[in-house]
């Protein structure tokens, strides 16, 4: 950090910015989202996001909104400008170019082709450079990608659907449908945000899902990859899950020689004490696929392993207002909790309404 004092005034322009840069949530995946404000005194001149990873960054539609108004002006921008050429050129060098007097960055960015070369260009240039005003917003909005830079592995939500009784199925497996239409739309748009849907074998062989984004409107996205947790391979010749344009992948153990002519991604994952190694399928995903956020629609056992691993960032849970009785079936497996004192503890993030129905965002306290 910089250690400068921030004003009103760049405090509201970084919200600004922030707003801005979620617009870009469900298609700059792998990237990180960005937003960029450009102010002369307290007027906006110029403002824009990262749309898509391969196009402009937020700095340079910013920048060409802003046209001759950028000399001179204050730079607003949710993560470092970037200092190296991928797909896109340098950010900090477009800036340079526009004239732009200083440089307000909520965070530094980890990447290390970036980490602090965005910074160093700037202030080789004499921009002032000042960094880390709201930095937990910026971190929170882009936690996918910061967990898969800083961690190696992507940030895991577990979405759930319960009843009051905290049940998510009848005990012959019937689940449809335990929440409203309100839920399950809002339940597309996370998926929406999400790099891969992951599931297991006894979810796809039980429920049939498809697993795919269906927003009902034109909002734009890119489609997340379908992961299938399938030791035995029993599941890849049938189902929904292949279905549709979004691509699927499936995870099997070492020892299992996947079919010939198989029109289907698959892939091994080591295989601890009878079940999946989950944290070496995390990290597959995110070195192999670019993974920023996994959205996990499973069953009790994988949702109960993945907390019992610590792997669980967060709990997405629609609680919905009815009773489904002592023999339904429990929201997760495998916890093992014999003491109050090793209860799991869980946050809460974020509680709203949504139709008739609960939406809480929580995250182990341990996390």
């Amino acid at each position: 950090m910089s250690g400068q004092a921030f004003s009103a005034l760049d405090h509201l322009m970084m919200s600004r910015a922030l707003r801005l840069a979620e617009r870009g949530a469900y298609t700059t995946k792998p990237n990180p989202m960005v937003g960029c404000v450009l102010v002369h005194g307290d007027r906006v001149v110029g403002e824009g996001w990262h749309e898509r990873a391969g196009e402009p960054h937020a700095e340079v539609n910013a920048l060409a909104q802003a046209g001759r108004k950028a000399k001179g002006a204050t730079a607003y921008v949710t993560l470092e400008p970037c200092a190296h050429t991928g797909r896109t050129g340098p950010c900090s060098q477009a800036l340079v170019k526009a004239g732009v007097a200083r440089v307000v960055a909520a965070m530094r960015d980890p990447f290390p082709q970036v980490s602090g070369r965005g910074f160093e260009a700037l202030r080789e240039a004499g921009i002032e450079v000042a960094d880390g005003l709201m930095e937990a917003e910026a971190r929170h909005l882009n936690r996918g990608f910061l967990s898969r830079i800083e961690r190696g592995r992507p940030w895991v939500r577990v979405k759930l659907a319960t009843s009051l009784d905290g049940r998510t199925a009848l005990a012959n497996g019937e689940s449809k449908w335990i929440t409203g239409e309100a839920s399950r739309l809002d339940v597309q748009r996370w998926r929406a945000r999400s790099s891969v849907i992951l599931t297991g074998a006894g979810t796809v062989l039980a429920d049939d899902p498809q697993l795919t984004v269906r927003l009902g409107d034109d909002t734009p996205f890119v489609a997340p990859l379908r992961a299938v947790l399938d030791p035995g391979l029993a599941t890849v010749a049938r189902g929904r899950v292949r279905e549709g344009d979004a691509p699927t992948l499936y995870f099997h153990a070492p020892d299992v020689k996947p079919p010939r002519q198989l029109e289907a991604q698959v892939t091994s994952a080591p295989v601890k004490a009878g079940r999946f190694d989950l944290d070496a399928v995390l990290r597959q995903l995110a070195s192999g696929h670019d993974a920023n956020e996994v959205h996990v629609e499973a069953g009790a056992t994988l949702a109960g392993a993945l907390l019992a691993d610590g792997l669980a960032d967060e709990v997405l849970l629609y609680v919905a207002p009815v009773l489904l009785g002592a023999q339904a079936r429990p929201l997760f497996d495998g916890l093992d909790i014999a003491r109050m004192a090793d209860r799991l503890e869980l946050a809460q993030v974020d509680v709203r309404r949504i139709g008739e129905d609960t939406r809480l965002l929580l995250r182990p306290r341990t996390a």
